[in-house]
């Protein structure tokens, strides 16, 4: 039977019980409800000491936590405006009060505080005149990773009541501290991987990862290692299958832009009406079956890269769109009116002869300006023959990971590809490169097998060269001493139809060596 409080009724006592019980229940509906607000434990924790404090008539409320790497006690959370900063006070397990709560798994009552001579008052807070309040925090049957204490205001005999309540809240709490550090480990987990993505892609599109050792391709690699610092507009011209999109991610990826999206689009794949709402997003209802609002890809491009690739192909009323956003960085969405500003940097490619676009009046000439602010030539495999050896080998890798087995190419099928102009570029090698490996039982790629892939060979180095002429034109005498360097290499170049494989072979070079002249004599190189 319950012993009643000295010179306090029966009813009296029954009567503050029932209050404190009505009490504690809105404190324990406010404490659930500020927990549900935040995942941020820090501030969850100080509201519930608040609400301890304003509500509970619970002060200095204060919530140490477990550190696993320290194994000591660290103060997560206090509610005191005038006490010091406690982010360097600890409590080792067993050490003080705080500690024996956290050793004992078992909660403390204190009817005065002043009178536990291990109550380590390390805040300088708390009122020794007043009752001490300290309960464990606990996940489930692990048992306790931290402490729940507070004082009351006054001294009475519902300490065990309030003892109670005070290990209902630290349940709560110890649930909030579970999802935190769920969360924290996940998030966590998500940098890891993002980073090791990063690291990854950065390596997969870095410069290593681009093949070429040719006098062309070398200056391809200065021209991006200098853009890539700047937010300047590139302009990435080349034949189909020089990789274009290889050097637009390389720039991206080496670029402070590294860390932002990188988006694509081939504008040759849409027609007007979609390609507006690819780029520029709609808004719900714009036309039919716009469901609902979407960013469009200048918006997910926002802090980052877009790459338009063939943007030649774009029609002359859309290229009067484009070029707003280039120019002031702002549109609308398609069935909006509010203007979105955005911080993008653009790189294009083409492979069509722009300027005579320009002057058949199918590309705008303010457009063109403000594609070509730094223009960077892709050559083709043809001008770089020296670099299908290791090319090839690469590709043979690549395929042979696809078709889980090992593959292997000879010397003598790297001289026949070498002798091949190819037209289709390095699309065209890797074409080549795969129907071989199919039509190889034993993995094993020879020149018989490239042979079989129907590729012209008819060219083969130790062939005596065939000079291609135009019809009707003069044959010219690239031995005549009235001849300077620059005019021989232009003359073989012209005699060539402009194919620097075919320009080398005309002058009894290399394909290194007409590339080097080509561009120590500053020679333009026309595109056809």
């Amino acid at each position: 039977m319950r012993s009643p409080i000295p010179g306090v009724s029966a009813p009296r006592e029954d009567a503050r019980r029932l209050a404190l019980l009505e009490s504690q229940l809105g404190v324990l509906f406010e404490v659930s409800s500020v927990l549900s607000r935040s995942l941020d434990l820090r501030q969850t924790l100080s509201a519930v000491l608040s609400v301890l404090d304003a509500q509970g008539r619970l002060r200095h409320g204060m919530v140490s936590l477990l550190d696993d790497e320290r194994g000591e006690l660290l103060i997560g959370a206090l509610h005191d405006s005038a006490a010091a900063p406690f982010e360097t006070v600890s409590y080792r397990p067993g050490e003080g009060v705080i500690g024996q709560i956290l050793a004992s798994n078992a909660p403390w009552i204190l009817p005065r505080t002043g009178d536990e001579p291990r109550f380590l008052d390390r805040l300088n807070l708390y009122d020794p005149e007043l009752p001490f309040i300290g309960v464990p925090i606990r996940l489930g049957e692990a048992g306790a990773v931290g402490v729940l204490a507070a004082q009351p205001l006054e001294g009475d005999a519902l300490l065990e009541q309030r003892a109670h309540f005070l290990e209902m809240v630290a349940n709560l709490i110890g649930q909030a501290v579970r999802l935190a550090r769920r969360v924290e480990a996940e998030q966590r987990a998500l940098r890891e991987e993002r980073d090791t993505l990063r690291r990854e892609v950065r390596g997969a599109h870095g410069f290593d990862s681009i093949i070429g050792r040719a006098a062309a391709m070398r200056l391809v690699f200065e021209q991006v290692r200098q853009v890539a610092k700047w937010n300047t507009t590139v302009l990435i011209r080349g034949e189909s299958g020089t990789g274009k999109e290889l050097i637009a991610n390389a720039i991206h990826y080496n670029s402070p832009r590294a860390r932002g999206a990188f988006v694509r689009l081939n504008c040759a794949a849409l027609p007007d009406n979609l390609l507006e709402s690819e780029l520029f997003g709609h808004e719900k209802g714009a036309f039919t079956g716009a469901a609902s609002q979407r960013k469009g890809r200048f918006e997910q491009a926002d802090g980052g890269t877009l790459f338009l690739d063939e943007i030649g192909e774009i029609s002359p009323a859309f290229q009067a769109k484009l070029l707003r956003v280039l120019q002031e960085g702002e549109f609308e969405r398609v069935g909006g009116t509010r203007t979105l500003k955005v911080d993008v940097r653009v790189i294009t490619a083409t492979n069509r002869d722009l300027e005579g676009d320009v002057r058949d009046g199918g590309f705008r000439e303010d457009l063109y300006y403000r594609l070509n602010v730094m223009p960077i030539r892709m050559p083709p495999l043809r001008e770089r023959l020296e670099d299908v050896p290791e090319l090839a080998r690469f590709l043979v890798d690549k395929i042979a990971r696809v078709q889980g087995r090992t593959l292997s190419i000879s010397d003598s099928a790297l001289r026949v590809l070498m002798c091949h102009d190819w037209p289709g570029n390095v699309r065209e090698l890797e074409n080549c490169l795969e129907r071989a490996a199919v039509m190889s039982v034993d993995g094993r790629i020879d020149r018989e097998v490239i042979d079989a892939t129907g590729l012209d060979v008819s060219a083969m180095a130790n062939e005596p060269p065939r000079p291609v002429s135009r019809p009707g034109a003069p044959r010219i005498d690239f031995n005549d001493p009235k001849l300077d360097e620059r005019e021989r290499v232009i003359a073989a170049l012209e005699e060539a139809g402009w194919v620097q494989a075919k320009a080398a072979r005309l002058l009894n070079m290399t394909p290194r060596q007409i590339a080097y002249r080509i561009q120590t004599l500053n020679i333009k190189v026309r595109q056809f």
